[in-house]
């Protein structure tokens, strides 16, 4: 088995635990726009049980879901007891790309940092375990990954009008990003132009940071610090 392969293994020894000791997980996928968020899931996702393991990609917000409150429509969407859930964005829409393209007000993004400090405090000590993983790719390697999308057939659902301004709008977006890391905390950054060294980098900090029957440290491997860094 390659180094992936052994690290799904041991996502499966995991997902059998958390099953048996009834824990609720959250895994959240963010950064800019084809870091390879949603690839990422997948290869998470690949071999776990999909009853207790599940994406939440959420679509943006029905007029009614504007009308709430703004933690609605994701408290909705925590995971029960004994269950996994990656989320492809999150939340943290608010601080990137509502706040970047005018969908908030700058009132209603200072209000969701105080919010998002408090709440995330509060369902941490109600025991559901949060990681926050940001993406990150160079302007070079997204434009490239943009192209891609254009061209090859299986790939063009994924190219959004949004996307396409996302090269134009990458100093807002960076801005962004670096008031979210002054604001909210325990985030861990994954340089992802090479997509499979982020995915095992995440894998691992994932294994290595939550214990269970069985566990193969020689199958996880030690993480590149050059790849992964906490923030």
């Amino acid at each position: 088995m390659n180094h992936l392969e052994k690290l799904q293994v041991e996502l499966l020894k995991w997902q059998h635990y958390v099953r048996e000791q009834k824990t609720q997980h959250i895994i959240l996928f963010e950064g800019v726009d084809a870091a390879g968020k949603s690839g990422a899931i997948k290869r998470f996702m690949e071999h776990m049980n999909p009853r207790y393991a599940r994406v939440v990609a959420l679509d943006k917000p029905t007029e009614q879901e504007k009308a709430q409150w703004y933690w609605q429509r994701y408290i909705r969407e925590f995971p029960h007891a004994g269950e996994i859930t990656f989320w492809d964005r999150s939340w943290y829409n608010r601080a990137g790309v509502e706040s970047v393209l005018g969908f908030c007000t700058e009132k209603e993004v200072g209000r969701f940092f105080q919010e998002a400090v408090q709440l995330e405090r509060i369902w941490k000590e109600a025991g559901i375990q949060i990681i926050k993983f940001w993406y990150s790719v160079n302007k070079r390697e997204q434009a490239r990954r943009f192209k891609e999308r254009e061209t090859h057939p299986l790939k063009q659902g994924k190219l959004s009008e949004i996307d396409l301004i996302s090269q134009d709008k990458w100093e807002e977006y960076t801005k962004a990003k670096n008031r979210m890391f002054k604001e909210t905390k325990n985030w861990i950054q994954v340089k992802s132009n090479c997509k499979r060294s982020a995915r095992i980098a995440s894998m691992q900090y994932v294994l290595l940071n939550n214990d269970y029957e069985g566990k193969d440290l020689a199958n996880i491997g030690e993480i590149n610090q050059e790849i992964l860094k906490e923030i």
